[in-house]
C-alpha cells in the first residue's frame, strides 16, 4: 500500500528526544499534535512557523504530556497564544503541576511548565484539519494517552502506542500498577480499526500496519513473560535520554540518575537489588555496546 499524507496534514518527523510533530491546516488556522523536548523548542518553533506559511496556530493537542511530547508547549503559547489540550487524565497533575505525577522528577527530564485550556475525554471528537477525529484510550505506555483516529481517512495516530518497530516503555510496570494487559488490548484495538496509514508519535508514518502489530504483540509477550525485561529496557532507555540531552555525563551523574528512578518506581528496585553504582556501570557498558555512548574514564559521552 502506498504512502499518502492528505495535504492538510504535515508531520514534522523529530529525532531523538523528541516526539513528532504533526500540524493540520485549515484555510487561516491550524492546530498541532505534540510539541517535542524543551531543549528542541527553538527548532520545534522555526519548523513549525514553516509549516503553518502564514496562518494562525490556534491550538496544541497532546497525546499525552511525557517531556518529549509536550516539552515544546509552553514556548509555542508563549509565541503564538494557542490554546492546549491535554488528555483528561493528566488535569489535576498539570494543575498542581507535581512533577513525581507527571514523571519529570523521576525520569530526570526536564518540561517547562504549562496550563491547559480544555480536556480531552475518551471517544471526544476533535476537528482537525478539516475531519473529524476521535479520541481513543490507549493505556499501557501511559495510562492517560490517547490516539487520534480518523475514519473517514483511514489513519490513526498512534502516539506511543504502537510505532513500526516497537512501542514506548510500559511506564506503570515500573511503578507496580499493571501494564501489560493494557497495553496488549491496545494493540488489539488498533488491529480492529484497521488503519490504512499510523502516524506513529516517533519515527516515519507507514502503512504496513499488521506487520508492526505482529511485532509489537511478540514484543508485549515477551515482556510480560520476564517483567525485568520492561525494567531493563526502561532504564536504558531514560540513561540513553539524558545522556543525549546532556552530551556527557560522569558515572557519578548517571548513578544519581540510577538513584533517582529506582526511588520513584518500586518494581524497578525489586529488579536491581545491586549497588546504583553497579547498574550504572552496567548500563554505561550496555550503551557503549549498542554504538549510543563512547566512553573516557569515568565520562561517557553521546555517540549519536
Amino acid at each position: 500500500m502506498s504512502l499518502h499524507l492528505p495535504d492538510h496534514i504535515r508531520v514534522l518527523e523529530r529525532g531523538w528526544l523528541s516526539s513528532n510533530n504533526i500540524v493540520f491546516l485549515d484555510a487561516d488556522t491550524a492546530d498541532v499534535v505534540d510539541t517535542g523536548y524543551v531543549t528542541h523548542a527553538a527548532e520545534t518553533l522555526r519548523l513549525i512557523d514553516e509549516a503553518l506559511a502564514g496562518r494562525t496556530l490556534q491550538r496544541i493537542v497532546n497525546t499525552h504530556i511525557h517531556s518529549d511530547h509536550a516539552g515544546g508547549n509552553a514556548q509555542l503559547q508563549a509565541r503564538h497564544g494557542c490554546s492546549i489540550w491535554i488528555p483528561h487524565g493528566e488535569a489535576d497533575a498539570v494543575a498542581t503541576w507535581d512533577e513525581t505525577r507527571l514523571s519529570y522528577q523521576v525520569t530526570s527530564q526536564q518540561c517547562p511548565r504549562f496550563a491547559y485550556d480544555g480536556l480531552i475525554h475518551p471517544h471526544d471528537t476533535l476537528h482537525l484539519g478539516g475531519h473529524e477525529w476521535l479520541a481513543l484510550p490507549a493505556p499501557g505506555h501511559d495510562h492517560a494517552m490517547v490516539m487520534l483516529w480518523c475514519e473517514a481517512q483511514g489513519i490513526l495516530i498512534s502516539a506511543d502506542a504502537l510505532w513500526q518497530k516497537g512501542f514506548g516503555v510500559i511506564f506503570p510496570e515500573l511503578a507496580g500498577i499493571p501494564g501489560f494487559a493494557a497495553q496488549k488490548a491496545t494493540l488489539d484495538l488498533i488491529a480492529q480499526l484497521q488503519p490504512r496509514l499510523v502516524i506513529p508519535g516517533h519515527g516515519a508514518p507507514f502503512t504496513d500496519v499488521d506487520a508492526a502489530l505482529l511485532a509489537a504483540q511478540s514484543r508485549i509477550q515477551w515482556l510480560s513473560d520476564l517483567p525485568q525485561r520492561n525494567s531493563d529496557n526502561a532504564l536504558k532507555v531514560l540513561l540513553a535520554f539524558k545522556l543525549l540531552e546532556a552530551q556527557c555525563l560522569s558515572l557519578a551523574e548517571l548513578t544519581d540518575m540510577v538513584c533517582t528512578t529506582l526511588q520513584g518506581n518500586p518494581t524497578m528496585r525489586l529488579h536491581y537489588p545491586q549497588a546504583p553504582q553497579a547498574t550504572a556501570a552496567l548500563v554505561a557498558e550496555q550503551l557503549v555496546r549498542s554504538g549510543v555512548a563512547t566512553r573516557q574514564g569515568d565520562a561517557l559521552y553521546a555517540a549519536i
